[in-house]
């Protein structure tokens, strides 16, 4: 499988009163046409490793030995040329599409746009191809989710827009950051399911970013744990219940179960070491 994308040693810091703040520390990793599922606690470095590829991290201090996107060396592209790869050929999928829409333009329109800007396509063709992703996202009535503004659609339909809007250029690599995480499990799985159909029909690769183990196991094809700024762990997704790092199996061991007793969960520490905390109600 050709690699679609070559990260080598990224790091990634703020500066401080006291110095650098380093929030990745030298991570490599590579990604075909596949699902790469990266998974971590909230602060260890997930996203930002999404916004350093896509270069929408303006106060930080981006470094790597590479950082390559096909034919393309993202660490020498200046602004002007990333915005031929952002949207374009990269998009972005993120956590809540209240904050990713404009709330005083149509959703249609937004859609539409983005497609304009990317393809130069008149607004008659625009609004079209708006229309077939809008369908092809599963929305049942294209035409009237087209006049609607935000805040008169649902959370779930609210995400199909955002993955319309995102995918109308037809772009080569999907970053999802935390892109299920605000629905129900019903809208979730159909979410899912149309962001694994396309990344089938167009053999695109995605990165799925996610604190649920459960979803990147029965979604991705790999995946990566990571732990404050740093991967700890690579497995294949069906093998996640074999791993041998113990913060892997501290993530895996802190999942609750459906049935079965109600012993407390262990909870993971700022060290290697698992410790298990009183959980009010538990006997």
């Amino acid at each position: 499988m050709a690699n679609l994308l070559d990260v080598r040693n990224l790091h990634v810091s703020y500066r401080g009163r006291k110095g650098d703040n380093p929030v990745v520390k030298g991570i490599s990793f590579s990604l075909g046409q596949e699902r790469l599922g990266i998974v971590g606690e909230s602060g260890s470095g997930k996203s930002t490793i999404g916004r350093a590829l896509l270069k929408l991290l303006p106060t930080a201090n981006i470094t790597a030995e590479r950082m390559q996107f096909g034919e393309t060396n993202l660490l020498t592209c200046r602004e002007k040329e990333m915005l031929q790869v952002r949207g374009r050929r990269m998009s972005m999928i993120l956590q809540d599409p209240k904050f990713s829409l404009n709330p005083v333009h149509r959703v249609g329109d937004q859609v539409a746009e983005a497609y304009r800007i990317h393809s130069g396509a008149s607004r008659g063709a625009a609004k079209q191809r708006t229309l077939e992703m809008l369908e092809a996202v599963q929305i049942r009535d294209p035409e009237r989710v087209f006049s609607l503004y935000p805040h008169e659609v649902s959370g779930g339909m609210g995400q199909r827009v955002m993955i319309a809007m995102m995918l109308i250029p037809e772009p080569e690599l999907i970053i999802a950051d935390e892109p299920t995480s605000a629905l129900d499990v019903t809208v979730r799985m159909q979410v899912l399911k149309i962001l694994n159909d396309l990344v089938i029909s167009k053999g695109i690769g995605l990165i799925m970013i996610s604190h649920d183990l459960n979803l990147v196991r029965n979604f991705c094809d790999r995946v990566l744990v990571m732990r404050s700024g740093e991967f700890v762990e690579e497995r294949q997704a069906r093998d996640l219940k074999n791993a041998e790092h113990p913060y892997t199996r501290g993530l895996l061991a802190a999942q609750p179960h459906i049935g079965g007793d109600r012993r407390p969960l262990p909870v993971l520490s700022r060290s290697q070491t698992i410790k298990v905390a009183t959980v009010e109600g538990t006997p």
